[in-house]
């Protein structure tokens, strides 16, 4: 996945959260993000992964997010987070 792919899929991710309350608050709350944050979050790659990361944190939120907009493979989202700053996986050995 491209670093453009990973970026427009984060976004959708991120309207997707915005008009769900309870997901919206959440994220919020756990990042300590405020409403400016998510408007500010749209231009900022690393914001943009840290938004993917929550909701790949549960499998319910990737399957309604994928479900809603459309996405056929549940993988989409964790591989857009491996593109973004900071989703690269590290190998200890």
């Amino acid at each position: 996945m491209t670093s453009e792919l990973a970026q427009t899929m984060a976004l959708q991710a991120l309207a997707w959260l915005i008009a769900e309350d309870d997901l919206r608050d959440a994220f919020l709350s756990a990042s300590g993000a405020s409403q400016e944050d998510l408007r500010n979050g749209v231009s900022s790659p690393v914001f943009l992964g840290s938004l993917l990361d929550f909701i790949c944190m549960d499998d319910a939120w990737v399957t309604r997010f994928c479900d809603e907009n459309g996405i056929s493979n549940y993988m989409y989202p964790m591989m857009a987070r491996q593109a973004l700053p900071g989703g690269e996986q590290v190998n200890w050995t």
